[in-house]
């Protein structure tokens, strides 16, 4: 297909929504704008350029449909205190000594059964805080473990990015929340390796938290109860592979989320708790869509063409772009699913017809999303800052860290790849 856009008007105009982001303009706002700078600085002209942000959201809406959809799950798993009840136990089980690698773990299973990487850490934190206090650990130390342990948990979990690289690279959600089992188990390792090594150095921290008590397990279900959905989703995804029964994630994951309400007693509340849900996925959806924009200028820019000419020179092989592709526009979008979205749907095409396998490039491109998505301009800083109570001085200290465990993420898919192909 010929280019339709100029590369650097492409650039330009995904710069110019991140200056918007940056001065607080609406995420999906700045986004659409962006685009529409984008497609007519790259001499689209408007009547092209607002076709192929059609075009591009258009390609998002199966995304979109899924994530809606996933929003019955999350509602369940955090209005019933089901999310709440398995980090509890999981830091319950192993007890003050191994509270790091108790809160990591707790925020990596919260995330992988389908919790967002902000709602987890929000809904781990009053957890981490509590035992955090009676083993001593500073608090920038707990909420390292709980950004590693999430961003260890999002390449293995049914979240908008691996739904939104799944379906670019039209393949089924499971095999690719599998692929990066290997480089989950590892950055969860350099989470811990990380935290620890933190709680030793850094002692001073001021925090506006000044509770942090854990009382989720006072009233809410059992352990069994809370992780019979999630137990549930997983069970209707494995049905392809074991006896090649499909059941979408637009129907699995909505099941699961009324598995949980059921067996939690909660039935009659199955309305509330999926209106939450609903509530809690829309930012998201939306959001997507406004990266769907962005990635129509983006396919229909000579970027693709522009980006191999530039890994040919640098003498890079041609899978490199998966990885580096996802690194640059998360970092540019501050969101994983934005960034991985917009790479997916622009790199896709290329990096399979370039002989990739399309599972490892999908692979490669989920975990470089984790590297620069919690930069200042996106709100998964802000919104892990403020469940432990911290500045943005503070926070920003801690980002160096996040970053080496979504490098080591990156890293080790990359390795995996060229190990295994």
């Amino acid at each position: 297909m010929t280019a339709t856009f100029a590369t650097w008007g492409a650039l330009a105009g995904l710069a110019l929504a991140i200056i918007l982001i940056v001065r607080k303009v609406t995420p999906a706002y700045a986004l659409v704008l962006g685009a529409l700078a984008g497609g007519l600085l790259g001499g689209g002209g408007l009547v092209d350029t607002v076709s192929a942000m059609i075009s591009g959201t258009q390609a998002m809406m199966p995304s979109v449909l899924r994530i809606l959809a996933s929003g019955v799950l999350v509602g369940a798993l955090v209005r019933t205190g089901s999310a709440a009840r398995i980090a509890d136990a999981i830091v319950g089980a192993l007890g003050a000594r191994f509270a790091l690698v108790a809160v990591a773990l707790a925020a990596l299973i919260v995330t992988a059964v389908g919790v967002f990487v902000d709602i987890a850490v929000i809904t781990v934190s009053p957890v981490a805080l509590a035992v955090g206090r009676k083993a001593g650990i500073p608090i920038p130390a707990l909420l390292l473990a709980m950004v590693g342990g999430g961003k260890a948990g999002n390449v293995i979990s049914p979240n908008p990015n691996t739904i939104a690289v799944a379906e670019a690279f039209k393949l089924d959600l499971p095999s690719v929340m599998a692929a990066n089992l290997i480089p989950a188990a590892c950055a969860f390792a350099m989470t811990i390796a990380l935290a620890t090594w933190l709680a030793r150095r850094w002692t001073t921290c001021e925090s506006t938290l000044v509770g942090g008590e854990a009382d989720a397990g006072a009233s809410g279900p059992s352990v069994v109860q809370a992780a019979t959905g999630p137990l549930a989703v997983v069970a209707l995804l494995m049905l392809r592979p074991i006896c090649g029964i499909a059941v979408d994630p637009l129907v699995a994951l909505p099941a699961g989320g009324l598995v949980s309400i059921i067996a939690c007693g909660r039935a009659r509340e199955t309305v509330v708790f999926s209106e939450y849900g609903l509530s809690k996925v829309t930012g998201v959806a939306i959001l997507l869509i406004g990266t769907g924009t962005v990635a129509g200028i983006v396919r229909g820019s000579s970027l693709n063409a522009d980006m191999i000419r530039l890994l040919t020179a640098c003498h890079l092989p041609v899978f490199a772009l998966a990885p580096l592709s996802s690194v640059l526009l998360s970092g540019a979008t501050a969101s994983t699913t934005a960034g991985v979205t917009i790479a997916a749907q622009t790199f896709a095409v290329t990096l399979t017809e370039a002989g990739i396998p399309a599972l490892s490039a999908a692979a490669m491109m989920h975990a470089g999303g984790t590297i620069f998505d919690a930069l200042p301009h996106g709100s998964f800083f802000h919104a892990t800052a403020g469940a432990v109570g911290i500045g943005v001085k503070d926070r920003l200290r801690l980002f160096p860290f996040g970053t080496l465990v979504g490098a080591t993420t990156t890293v080790v898919s990359v390795l995996v790849y060229l190990a295994f192909g």
